[in-house]
């Protein structure tokens, strides 16, 4: 397998899932409702872009915008339908009313999905300890990644403490990748991968014509040739 830098691009139907294999996406992450930053895809639109491309699928689970988990037997009912559909990676991340891991509702998920991969999405960057979340999750069978932009204000305020978490690579918590999404730009790309990030996330700058538009797989080309040069 290819050791070059992975490439996450956002998802909504066949079409996206497409256009981003094409321009030379590594990975998707299947959502739904980008006006509420992204909600679970339902199974019909899981099937349909599993058949569609041969790239590995990450299935958001959220059943509404922010990072409270809201019903969490929902959530566990449609992570075994998406799981019974034949998904087998997945996007979430809960946070409790003080800012810390709800590990209530995030371990309910990973008993349910039975050693998936899965990622912690941004609710890392809305923790009240960035330290202390990694560290509660740490021991999760199948968290290999956490999604963030190292601040809430999006990855220009984060690159800090993006760089600062990717030299702390291999310590307790801080084992998973950093995959870095929200408001990434080209430019950011060489300080990141300078300090050892090798996976971004990309969603609006995979699509032109913005969120009502298709991705392109000419954008998404442009961020594959700039992470292979």
């Amino acid at each position: 397998m290819s050791n070059r830098a992975v490439l996450e691009v956002i998802a909504l139907d066949a079409e996206d899932a497409v256009a981003a294999q094409a321009g030379g996406a590594d990975r998707l992450e299947l959502v739904t409702d980008m006006a509420a930053d992204g909600l679970t895809p339902s199974r019909e639109t899981f099937a349909a872009i599993r058949s569609a491309v041969d790239i590995p699928l990450r299935v958001m689970l959220r059943v509404a915008d922010g990072f409270a988990a809201g019903d969490i037997d929902v959530l566990v009912g449609t992570a075994r339908e998406l799981r019974e559909a034949g998904a087998d990676e997945f996007v979430f991340g809960f946070l409790d009313a003080d800012g810390h891991a709800d590990l209530v509702a995030v371990e309910r998920l990973v008993a349910e999905l039975d050693g998936c991969r899965w990622t912690f999405h941004r609710a890392i960057d809305r923790a009240a300890d960035r330290d202390a979340v990694r560290k509660q999750l740490a021991d999760l069978p199948g968290l290999d990644t956490f999604l963030t932009a190292g601040s809430p204000a999006g990855v220009a305020a984060g690159i800090p403490t993006l760089v600062a978490e990717a030299a702390r690579s291999g310590e307790p918590g801080y084992e998973a990748q950093i995959l870095v999404g929200g408001g990434l730009h080209l430019h950011h790309l060489p300080e990141l991968l300078a300090a050892g990030i090798d996976a971004v996330h990309i969603g609006g700058p995979a699509r032109p014509a913005g969120w009502s538009g298709p991705v392109d797989a000419a954008a998404v080309r442009e961020w594959r040739e700039a992470l292979d040069a």
